[in-house]
């Protein structure tokens, strides 16, 4: 008998609402090589490829910006059991130094990103649907502190990209799926519950579907 195809979780939320802190308590929750991450992250185009705005400033809160058939395509193949290997994607931080990162099948696929949803390749093959969400204003402190630390942007280009890119992506291509999706995490101060629930339910499907792990490698998925 064929192992059961993997349960797929897509995980979006707005820029700053706490998804990889989320998915970095997920997956510590769930048992060794139940679980692997694929982050959106890694599949920005290079810069010289990206689209810019009427100041001539990169957005990279485009669809466009993504590398969407790589993205899918990688889906695919850890569905199909093959592992998958990205290089990090460094935003063109100089501090920086990009490391190649691999992410082996397992039962329970989580895709996260910006975009996970409003790609309609990835959404069609979506089991479960987890939206995470928080109020503006807080969004936009934890990326002015998140930007400054692990990208070295300073607040200025933090509040432009906020005020004409992140903003009018968020309403155009993420808002919209928020009444659509099977869970909503609210993120103000905490996801201690949400993250308790999602959980659960993961273990549930593990025990529902009684598959063999694979073999345990180093990493759990890359986010």
């Amino acid at each position: 008998m064929s192992e059961p195809k993997p349960y797929i979780v897509g995980i979006a939320g707005g820029s700053a609402s706490g998804k990889t802190s989320f998915l970095n308590e997920l997956r510590a929750g769930m048992p060794d090589g139940s679980i692997c991450v694929i982050s959106q992250d890694n599949y920005y185009l290079p810069r010289e490829m990206q689209a810019t705005d009427v100041h001539g400033q990169i957005n990279f809160d485009l669809p466009t910006s993504i590398h969407r058939e790589d993205f899918v395509n990688d889906l695919k193949k850890l569905v199909a059991g093959e592992q998958v290997c990205r290089r990090e994607y460094d935003f063109n931080n100089p501090r920086s130094e990009p490391k190649l990162v691999c992410a082996d099948p397992a039962p329970i696929i989580v895709m996260e990103g910006l975009f996970v949803f409003h790609f309609s390749e990835i959404w069609e093959m979506l089991d479960l649907k987890v939206y995470i969400d928080a109020r503006h204003d807080i969004k936009l402190q934890r990326r002015i502190a998140r930007d400054a630390l692990e990208r070295g942007y300073d607040e200025s280009v933090v509040r432009y990209q906020w005020l004409h890119h992140v903003m009018p992506a968020y309403f155009k291509f993420l808002r919209p799926y928020r009444d659509l999706v099977d869970v909503i995490v609210t993120n103000n101060t905490h996801y201690r519950n949400g993250l308790k629930v999602l959980n659960n339910h993961l273990l549930a499907v593990l025990k529902e579907r009684t598959v063999v792990l694979p073999a345990v490698s180093d990493s759990k998925g890359y986010a």
